[in-house]
């Protein structure tokens, strides 16, 4: 069922679709199969909207993101772009969206088939854990249109794959398949396309599952733009918070309990103290 709408508008979003699939879980899909999932202005909203709805409300522990068995995304929506001058670009409202979307607080995990180009590359990389498909593509061309990445493609790519992939990718247009970008850390599971979204519900429902404050101080402190020390310390902050927690002193106890002595037994293996 629908969670948000876009501001002052009274119809249900038309470039994505919203689902509730599993308990805690939101599920995004992309539905501009004509034009590969060319991200629109009002595609960025509409994200950016039922993000800005699934962090409002309570029961929602994580999102899905996904294009479809053929094409996460192709890129920008070059159409709409080509009559901008570089100061409409730089001001566009489209840059308010991607800010929502790559500051989103709850677990964003991606579920990529086909095409992740562009701007479909960075939608990506917004993403904190990506399920991919074995045709799963990654690349950031804008360079064969004369162009640069414009939404954190170079800063969340190098972060994402390491310098040397990432310039290589940037400057030669090169793309990673789904195996290679496993290989170098992007992708965290590959797997046949039509296992992709089924796999990607099921991590997110583990991740939803989780303690949500928790999981918010995990993602601010491992959140990119950060300098080595500011990370270091909202990493503090948040293990203070956590761990001074009343459900987590209780884990905490359990776990030591569910130990003896000499920690022979592992309670990571047996998860009965987890409840």
């Amino acid at each position: 069922m629908p969670l948000g709408k876009l501001p002052g508008m009274d119809r249900q979003p038309q470039d994505i679709v919203v689902a509730r699939p599993a308990a805690g879980v939101v599920q995004l899909t992309l539905r501009r199969p004509e034009f590969r999932n060319a991200l629109r202005t009002q595609t960025l909203a509409e994200i950016a909207a039922e993000l800005d709805a699934a962090l409002a409300d309570p029961a929602t522990g994580a999102v899905v993101l996904t294009g479809g068995l053929d094409c996460f995304a192709a890129g920008a929506d070059v159409r709409e772009m080509a009559p901008l001058g570089p100061v409409d670009i730089l001001t566009h409202e489209r840059q308010r969206h991607w800010r929502a979307i790559a500051t989103f607080a709850k677990p964003l995990v991606g579920a990529v088939c086909g095409f992740a180009l562009g701007g479909g590359c960075e939608l990506a990389l917004c993403c904190d854990i990506l399920v991919a498909g074995k045709n799963a593509k990654f690349g950031q061309p804008e360079v064969n249109l004369g162009m640069i990445p414009g939404a954190g493609g170079t800063q969340r790519l190098v972060r994402a794959v390491g310098a040397a992939r990432a310039r290589s990718m940037a400057l030669r247009a090169t793309t990673l398949d789904a195996q290679a970008a496993h290989d170098v850390g992007l992708v965290d599971e590959v797997c046949d396309p039509a296992d992709v979204l089924a796999t990607a519900l099921r991590v997110a429902g583990e991740v939803a599952r989780r303690d949500p404050a928790a999981i918010g101080a995990v993602k601010r402190a491992m959140q990119g733009g950060r300098a080595f020390r500011e990370g270091l310390a909202t990493e503090g902050a948040g293990f203070v918070s956590t761990a001074s927690a009343p459900a987590a002193i209780a884990r905490l106890r359990a776990f030591a309990a569910a130990s003896d002595d000499r920690g022979l037994r592992t309670p990571w293996r047996d998860r009965s103290w987890l409840r």
